[in-house]
């Protein structure tokens, strides 16, 4: 086994649970609807078996691996079993957290990735917001997480995650995976998340206007039982200025977060 070989122990400081079936890793790629023309940053490559199917299909793929010995390897077990692709490989030794687009060697435009799960949403975020190259997005999540980013406005479990993954772009379910297809197995089933990237944005995708319009939905979400004239009250500076607000953006003050689209949080956030 080439864990073995390379010495590696999955860590759950590091969120590896390394994806071993053939078939799994087909169908992410096939449900991430990527082909010749793309380039691809897949995140914690492990031990390179979504790599090995991505680079069957795609024009190049960008690995983004922070462990040094994974990454070290990775190059030599895609020399091993697939040597005429080798090219199309690079391997960015790097925390996907704080990449950024000068780190990686070229623009990529789709991300397909199995996520770490203990930052999972993070990533996510970060990399659609640092990429705007990236037209989509598939990640293999954690099967409650993937539910909540794909969530609808009203649902319980529809929160932060739902409302921030919507600011860039369509979110959508894309099927489920089980336990016994990872080493070490994991104590939770898993998701398919896919995102697609607005091809005419309905509102500004800058920082300036993303910070803004995630400083309310933080707000809103930091206390859910409340109503969103008391939840913004610290946001809006009193009740009386968040009513303003809510009233000016078309919202009922009574509301509660949970019922708002990501757009009805865009024009809350314009009111500042």
């Amino acid at each position: 086994m080439l864990a073995e070989r390379f010495g590696v122990r999955p860590t759950k400081q590091l969120g590896q649970n390394f994806v071993h079936d053939a078939n799994t890793v087909r169908r992410i790629v096939a449900a991430a609807g990527v082909g010749r023309a793309d380039v691809v940053v897949e995140v914690g490559p492990g031990l390179g078996s979504l790599t090995l199917a991505l680079l069957d299909v795609v024009d190049r793929v960008v690995a983004v691996e922070i462990d040094p010995v994974l990454a070290q390897h990775l190059p030599g077990t895609v020399a091993d079993r697939a040597a005429g692709l080798a090219d199309r490989l690079s391997v960015v030794r790097a925390d996907a957290l704080r990449v950024r687009a000068q780190d990686l060697p070229a623009q990529p435009t789709a991300l397909v990735a199995n996520l770490p799960y203990n930052v999972a949403v993070p990533v996510l975020l970060h990399l659609l917001a640092e990429l705007p190259s990236i037209t989509t997005a598939l990640v293999m999540v954690q099967a409650e997480v993937a539910d909540r980013l794909s969530a609808e406005p009203g649902s319980r479990i529809y929160g932060v995650p739902s409302v921030k993954a919507g600011f860039f772009g369509t979110v959508r379910r894309a099927g489920s995976v089980g336990r016994q297809v990872f080493w070490p197995v994991p104590q939770v089933e898993s998701g398919l998340v896919r995102i697609d990237r607005y091809t005419e944005p309905p509102w500004p995708l800058d920082v300036a206007h993303r910070t803004r319009v995630f400083e309310v939905v933080d707000a809103a979400f930091a206390q859910r039982r409340k109503t969103l004239r008391a939840a913004l009250s610290g946001w809006a500076g009193s009740p009386p200025e968040a009513e303003r607000r809510l009233l000016a953006a078309g919202i009922d003050p009574t509301a509660r977060g949970e019922t708002l689209d990501t757009a009805a949080f865009v024009r809350l956030a314009d009111q500042v």
